[in-house]
């Protein structure tokens, strides 16, 4: 594979005129590595990657339109499945054509202000999709734990605080982050070992001190990864206990089955980010990251639309009213 870097002359100046010239590496764009150790597998990867690209886009989208279309949907819970449903497009278009693109090309490059915009809305969406996750268990927990009081724990007013909050939050958080990535210096190599922009490969081709950067990591993920998690799993325990003392087989079933497609997401993603991301920057795995991208990247985003479709009947009767009002 090649790889180059552009070489600039830097010539401070002060007051006094030029000052001493001295060359500096500085990459103007870097290679993504993607899947070229595997080159045997480029053309089974390319069709994997567009048919998860075309169910993701596809599925979210019908999601977004029947809560959109059905008064019957308009509920806390579809509400903020409608978010998730958003935020998951935007990050598989902010990963995908990048890695289409790489999979049909000998080498992929990125300009250095495109990796720092994909950077930007891919860890906005990530860390959007932890925080409503963690927020629709909540939701749940009020429904069934508390189901009197729900619609006044639940009301549209707090519901559109808490998404306009998850926005906010993580696009200002996000920012702090991509501000931190502007700062440093890049003086080649300029091979990301992995098949889109992510910050701890990016860190390890840093020439200046990452250590600020890595302080913020660490915080990051005690707040989105760890806290978050230790919240789901604190809404689930009272929720469980609650389904528990329900006296008919059939009413534990019911409200089981109102969290059970989002245990499934829950489950799915926090196993991607765990395994990619809860350790230090220093014992950063290529093939490890490259894998768990994969699943909160692409097969997420595709299976989040399928999973609660399957065991939902509101959903279900919401798409096929929305089919057949475009067949007519």
């Amino acid at each position: 594979m090649k790889q180059w870097v552009e070489i600039h002359l830097i010539v401070p100046e002060t007051p006094l005129g030029p000052s001493t010239m001295s060359n500096q590496t500085l990459v103007t764009e870097f290679i993504l590595q993607g899947f070229s150790e595997h080159p045997e597998y480029q053309s089974l990867l390319f069709i994997c990657f567009l048919s998860l690209h075309s169910a993701a886009i596809t599925g979210n989208v019908l999601i977004i339109l029947a809560i959109a279309v059905s008064p019957g949907l308009h509920t806390p819970m579809y509400f903020f499945l409608f978010n998730l449903a958003t935020m998951d497009i935007i990050c598989i278009f902010s990963v995908m054509p990048t890695a289409l693109a790489g999979l049909v090309s000998e080498e992929s490059s990125i300009s250095y202000g495109g990796c720092m915009a994909q950077l930007y809305f891919l860890t906005w969406a990530a860390s959007s999709e932890l925080l409503l996750l963690t927020i629709m268990a909540y939701d749940r927990y009020a429904a069934i734990c508390h189901p009197l009081h729900y619609g006044t724990v639940m009301s549209k007013a707090f519901c559109s605080m808490l998404a306009a909050g998850v926005w906010v939050l993580c696009a200002f958080n996000t920012a702090i982050h991509t501000g931190l990535m502007l700062r440093l210096d890049f003086c080649g190599p300029n091979v990301i070992t992995h098949f889109f922009c992510e910050v701890p490969p990016l860190l390890l081709l840093s020439c200046s001190s990452t250590y600020v950067n890595s302080v913020m990591i660490v915080l990051a993920d005690s707040f989105y990864g760890i806290l978050n998690f230790l919240m789901t799993i604190l809404s689930y325990c009272f929720i469980i206990s609650s389904i528990l003392k329900m006296r008919t087989a059939e009413g534990k079933k019911k409200a089981f089955s109102t969290c059970s497609s989002h245990i499934a997401v829950v489950c799915i993603y926090y196993s991607a980010v765990f395994y990619a991301y809860i350790s230090p920057v220093s014992s950063y795995s290529a093939e490890k990251s490259k894998l768990a991208g994969v699943l909160y990247t692409m097969c997420s985003p595709a299976l989040n639309p399928l999973i609660y479709t399957l065991r939902n009947k509101e959903v279900k009767a919401a798409l096929r009213k929305l089919s057949s009002s475009f067949r007519n």
